[in-house]
């Protein structure tokens, strides 16, 4: 298992670029919250911290996509040093995720426990800015039906709700997000996982994605939600 103190896991892969395929160097991120009833099974929790960077001279700052995600998963790790989780958990901040997954394949391809061991993934990727239609989505339960009953009695919290789908065969293109985020590495590699994110919005890979644009009461609400989803799956799940 991961030191209990954090670890970088560096790598190198094939991805995309404005330029086409190129080799990239990345570091995934890990740390462990040890678990008090089944310690043996963990709960992955991941966003990615990369962005675009650069483009024509103008800096994508990534605010929704992802910093929001990354401060999601911190918020829960900093709860669970309060209040020890059932499962123990693994938070993997990702690199390479806008070139391809990058950091999550390769954390699936060498991963620090046996993935028989991981219960489910659960993905944070852009959840500030549920003020489009007033849902934080959650894809991922028509592949894993037993995770739906988990979930749907949540209540809403402010104006944000949970809202099930973009993850069936019906859902086409980019209305279909089961590989659309890190967690498509472990969909891959048979892992049960579920990803939590906001709907698209004008500011979606632009420079304009920026904090100013985060109404804070939204992303609370939204980060309440994610919490809860956390807390009901930790508690539900190896029974």
């Amino acid at each position: 298992a991961p030191s209990p103190m954090g670890r970088l896991q560096p790598f190198e892969a094939q991805g995309r670029s404005a330029a086409g395929a190129r080799t990239f160097n990345g570091v995934n991120i890990l740390g462990v919250i040890p678990g008090t009833r089944r310690g043996d099974r963990y709960i992955v929790v991941t966003a990615h911290y990369d962005h675009l960077g650069t483009h024509e001279g103008q800096i994508s700052n990534g605010a929704d996509d992802n910093a929001s995600g990354v401060a999601t998963m911190l918020e829960i790790a900093a709860r669970l040093k309060r209040e020890a989780p059932e499962h123990s958990v693994i938070f993997v901040a990702f690199d390479g995720e806008e070139r391809g997954l990058l950091g999550a394949k390769h954390f699936v391809e060498a991963p620090p426990v046996p993935l028989e061991s991981i219960a489910m993934n659960l993905n944070f990727d852009m959840t500030a800015r549920a003020e489009t239609d007033g849902k934080l989505w959650v894809t991922g339960t028509y592949q894993h039906q037993n995770f739906r009953p988990i979930l749907e009695g949540i209540p809403a919290n402010g104006a944000v709700s949970l809202a099930f789908g973009k993850d069936t065969p019906q859902d086409t293109g980019a209305d279909n997000w089961v590989e659309a985020s890190d967690q498509g590495a472990f969909f891959r590699a048979g892992v049960p996982f579920l990803y939590l994110g906001v709907n698209y919005h004008p500011d979606y890979h632009r420079p304009s994605d920026d904090f100013t644009h985060i109404t804070p009461s939204v992303f609370i609400s939204a980060t309440e939600l994610s919490w809860a989803s956390f807390r009901a799956l930790d508690r539900a799940l190896d029974r």
